[in-house]
């Protein structure tokens, strides 16, 4: 008798979970229904930019290693064209690698005007990552010495010529150099010394700031 009840008791609740069942469905079922279509939704708008992304990097990456090619090959003017055009329409980082890499070509082909130019704008752009906006004034002030003043150097990288910065070692060597070209000579021997001083500075770097110190030095120009 006990067996039936208990059975009688689960078709019942049965029942009741089944009719419960039936009441929320008629009630949200439509709201169920759109919750599930927008998770199927996302799931394929999430898997498509994926691939839309992979495919755009990988064919962004295809073009530049093409251009990288015809630099080598010393098609430079092709080489430029196909870096802009990278530029307008890479993906990622490409576009800014591009900036970069057709600059430098600007400036191997003799128009160092143009590649001062197109590294002072990459500098100046907001939306590139800081550390390349730096490696651009870098770029732009070391072009400067040979065809700027001092303080055209001195107005790119400066501000990177501080101790916690990464790049001072090379800004203080372009404006070490600039004020050498200048000839003002205790500028350039601060610079220089600086650079001495600096325990982390790249060994070769280093050399080279003491072999121009030593050249100050015998010139008596800087005392």
């Amino acid at each position: 008798m006990a067996n039936q009840d208990d059975s009688f008791i689960r078709e019942v609740n049965d029942e009741l979970r089944s009719d419960q069942m039936r009441g929320v469905w008629a009630r949200f079922g439509n709201i169920i229904i759109g919750i599930a279509v927008l998770i199927v939704l996302a799931t394929i708008g999430k898997v498509g930019y994926e691939y839309w992304r992979e495919s755009s990097a990988s064919k962004s990456g295809d073009e530049f290693l093409a251009a990288l090619t015809l630099a080598k090959e010393n098609k430079t003017d092709e080489a430029i064209a196909a870096f802009s055009a990278l530029e307008k329409d890479g993906f990622g980082s490409y576009p800014v690698l591009a900036r970069m890499r057709a600059a430098t070509l600007q400036a191997q082909k003799g128009d160092k005007a143009a590649a001062v130019a197109a590294f002072s704008d990459i500098a100046k752009d907001g939306n590139v990552d800081p550390a390349v906006r730096d490696a651009a004034r870098v770029r732009a002030a070391y072009l400067l010495v040979d065809t700027g003043t001092y303080e055209q150097v001195s107005a790119e990288v400066e501000q990177l010529a501080v101790p916690a910065n990464g790049l001072r070692h090379s800004a203080r060597e372009a404006l070490g150099l600039a004020a050498y070209k200048a000839g003002d000579m205790a500028k350039a021997k601060g610079w220089f010394q600086q650079i001495i001083d600096d325990t982390q500075s790249p060994r070769n770097l280093a050399n080279r700031a003491q072999m121009l110190l030593d050249l100050i030095t015998a010139s008596g120009k800087a005392s």
